[in-house]
């Protein structure tokens, strides 16, 4: 019930707040609730995972991006993901959560969702995405440029991301 109630109020705020470009950071303030804890008092790490959820949207539904894809048939889906836990979250703290597009390759759109209280990081996650439609198969990357139009040249990429990206495609291979 309580992501519900959450998600009940993040769909109020985010109609409130400025518009942005798919290409800016959105910053979205949380508070820790009883709900989100573990047995070890502080925020569930799946708890950040549902959280980057709601980051994701109000970026797409900020830039408007989400009814454009919507119109298409499309919704996006996250392929894999890496998140560094650094600090805890304790009960009642409040903190941000930026999400960006970091870059994109032939199949993958790349996100970067970071989780920070008083300016220090508390988490940081690199998010793999892509977009299907609705009828059926993967949107290809150029049809979704299209639709957005080109990625800011200084948004690249980087070469660990990638680098994650290739052997996260291998892991488990073994076993």
């Amino acid at each position: 019930m309580n992501l519900y109630f959450r998600l009940l109020l993040f769909m109020i705020r985010v109609r409130l707040r400025s518009r942005l470009s798919i290409w800016d950071t959105s910053h979205v303030r949380f508070r820790v609730n009883p709900a989100d804890l573990d047995v070890q008092r502080h925020m569930n790490n799946g708890r950040y995972l549902t959280l980057m959820d709601l980051g994701r949207m109000d970026l797409m539904l900020r830039s408007r991006f989400w009814q454009r894809i919507t119109a298409q048939g499309w919704y996006p889906v996250v392929a894999g993901q890496s998140i560094t836990y650094r600090r805890s979250l304790l009960l009642w703290q409040t903190f941000d959560l930026a999400s960006r597009v970091i870059g994109h390759d032939e199949r993958w759109i790349y996100m970067e969702q970071v989780f920070r209280r008083e300016g220090k990081v508390v988490a940081d996650a690199i998010v793999r995405a892509r977009f299907l439609r609705r009828s059926g198969g993967s949107v290809p990357i150029d049809e979704v440029l299209e639709l957005v139009g080109p990625l800011p040249e200084h948004l690249v990429v980087p070469q660990w991301v990638t680098e994650w990206n290739e052997g996260s495609s291998q892991h488990g291979r073994e076993l």
